[in-house]
């Protein structure tokens, strides 16, 4: 009788790395999105509405954008403006990981890839030389659950907690913005000064007598698409010429 142990098979073997990759990215979800709920539990979303939200949602940015138009009880266009605004890099990831997908990978892989591109994810399968769909899977396992239930715990905490503590806890979101923001800016003069600029006019825009009547998120808009299409225009990135033709 053999006792030749069995060979894991590729499929196996790349869910496992994905699980074992997917726990500190699953670790930080849950401690972003706890805050997260936070900000859905003034905008008045129950537990079960912000678990439900964060499994159907995997970017921060633009949850925390829609719980503020769900707040400020904005408009549909414009919450739906600040969302593509907010998730257009997912634009240029998916293009990314495209070129690296076997051409043969069915469709309902390529949609479920789609639907779980985030930085992180984005980033741990981009720099594997194999990319296969199962190991995105793997990592998805854990930190998507981490993500959801982050979330639901965050609003269950608000309405328990006291005001100044939950007061205390929402600033924890703007940490996530600045880690988001500081290391593209230190990297590169340009986009910092970019910054201090789209910082000094969402302040003075929050000042100006006729923009009172402009709710917040429709001025976030408008300054995200100016300042991002003057840097474009002024300052466009180079692409660097190949070794060989």
């Amino acid at each position: 009788m053999s006792n030749k142990p069995k060979s894991i098979s590729p499929r196996s073997q790349a869910l496992r790395q994905g699980l074992r990759d997917g726990v500190p990215i699953g670790l930080g979800y849950f401690a972003v999105a706890f805050s997260l709920g936070i900000a859905a539990r003034r905008a008045g979303l129950t537990a079960f509405q912000g678990f439900l939200t964060s499994a159907l949602i995997n970017a921060s940015a633009g949850e925390y954008a829609g719980f503020r138009f769900i707040e400020e009880n904005a408009a549909y266009l414009a919450a739906a403006l600040m969302t593509l605004v907010a998730n257009a890099r997912y634009f240029l990831m998916s293009c990314a990981l495209s070129q690296k997908i076997d051409p043969d990978t069915p469709l309902r892989h390529r949609v479920l890839l789609g639907f779980y591109i985030t930085d992180e994810f984005f980033g741990i399968t981009i720099a594997r030389k194999q990319f296969t769909p199962f190991y995105t899977y793997g990592a998805v396992l854990f930190a998507a659950p981490c993500w959801a239930v982050g979330t639901a715990l965050g609003i269950i905490a608000g309405n328990l907690l006291p005001t100044f503590l939950v007061s205390a806890l929402s600033v924890a979101l703007y940490g996530m913005f600045l880690a988001i923001i500081i290391p593209p800016a230190r990297q590169n003069k340009i986009v910092g000064v970019f910054v201090l600029i789209g910082f000094a006019l969402s302040f003075a825009a929050s000042r100006l007598p006729f923009l009172a009547n402009v709710s917040d998120g429709t001025k976030t808009i408008v300054l995200t698409l100016v300042i991002s299409a003057a840097a474009a225009a002024l300052f466009p990135v180079k692409e660097e010429a190949d070794d060989e033709a």
